[in-house]
């Protein structure tokens, strides 16, 4: 029995895989090229600016204390637009937008509950001022 011989024009897996590589390489590419062209042109968007109220909350023998409410407001307004609590340090912040700004600053002590303190007060409302995208630094007294 004689044996066929293959066609010399017979397609082997290695062509097929080269002829379906190539365009496809190709295309993707153009693809790439084109998305890359249309992002270049946009604008990345910013990111609002802001300033930081940073301050510690100190008990009245002038220790840190942790746990506190802070409540923060714009100076022209009566309600709280801002709650915060202190950390193991006593410490506390707050984002607040650019610009020329009064904050009032107080504890909320209703709820705060530590043995030490039995007789905790409110300290006076601290005010701060704010000009521009600036870090203020502060500090809450309680009585």
């Amino acid at each position: 029995m004689k044996r066929k011989k293959k066609p010399k024009t017979a397609i082997t897996p290695r062509r097929v895989s080269a002829r379906i590589l190539r365009p496809l390489v190709f295309a993707c590419l153009t693809l790439f090229l084109t998305i890359n062209s249309s992002l270049q042109g946009r604008e990345q968007p910013k990111s609002a600016a802001y300033a930081l109220i940073f301050g510690t909350v100190w008990g009245p023998d002038d220790r840190p204390m942790y746990g506190v409410e802070v409540k923060i407001r714009r100076a022209g307004e009566k309600k709280a637009r801002w709650e915060v609590h202190s950390n193991h340090l006593g410490e506390f912040e707050q984002q607040v937008p650019a610009g020329k700004q009064d904050y009032v600053l107080w504890a909320d002590l209703r709820g705060y509950k530590n043995p030490g303190y039995k007789h905790l007060q409110p300290g006076p409302e601290v005010t701060v001022h704010i000009e521009s995208d600036e870090r203020v630094d502060t500090g809450v007294h309680l009585k």
